[in-house]
Formats: structure tokens, C-alpha cells, sequence
């Protein structure tokens, strides 16, 4: 039983998603740490230009995961239901700006 996952799909989308048990920020942020720095440590997640994030997410958890992919990435794009599209929320190194659309 999870209280929160991650996966990594399609090389640069990370997929999030609330586990089977429900629980406080206090331990998800926990969670969602643990779990991360496994995908890193693991070469499942390296670093580069972009990585999309697309699923649910307490503003904890989505501190914690933008603190530690920024660090990673040129550019972090977040999934917008209502436009369809990844909107940039971190850039740096110039081939994307904050508010880009993508796909």
C-alpha cells in the first residue's frame, strides 16, 4: 500500500499520483522525496532539457519535487488540464521561457 506515487513514462513525463492511503503532507513530502531520489539514484531520471510532470500534487510535494528537478533540468513544465498542454514553470538555458506551452 502507497500513499503516493511516481513513474517515469514516454523518457520525460513523470507521472504522479496519490497511493491507495490516505495521508497527511507531513509524510507524503516524505514519500514523494524517498521516491524521487530512488528514480535519480537509480538513472531512471538523469537530468537534461526537459522533464513534464502530469498527475496530482499537494503544493508540498510539488515544492519538493520543483526544489530538486530544477536542479536536474533546463526547463519543468507542469500538465494544465483546461489548455491540454505543459505549461513551463522553471526555465533556465534559454530554449525555454517561463509560460511556454507544450505538448
Amino acid at each position: 500500500m502507497s500513499i503516493y506515487t511516481l513513474a517515469v513514462e514516454e523518457g520525460n513525463v513523470l507521472r504522479l499520483g496519490f497511493g491507495d492511503t490516505p495521508a497527511q503532507n507531513d509524510a507524503l513530502v516524505k514519500e514523494a522525496a524517498q521516491q524521487l531520489k530512488e528514480l535519480i539514484d537509480g538513472g531512471v531520471i538523469r537530468g537534461g532539457e526537459l522533464i513534464k510532470l502530469n498527475g496530482p500534487a499537494t503544493l508540498p510535494i510539488a515544492f519538493v519535487l520543483a526544489h530538486k528537478l530544477n536542479h536536474l533540468y533546463q526547463a519543468v513544465a507542469v500538465y494544465d488540464p483546461k489548455l491540454s498542454k505543459y505549461v513551463v514553470a522553471i526555465a533556465h538555458g534559454g530554449k525555454y521561457s517561463v509560460g511556454d506551452l507544450v505538448d
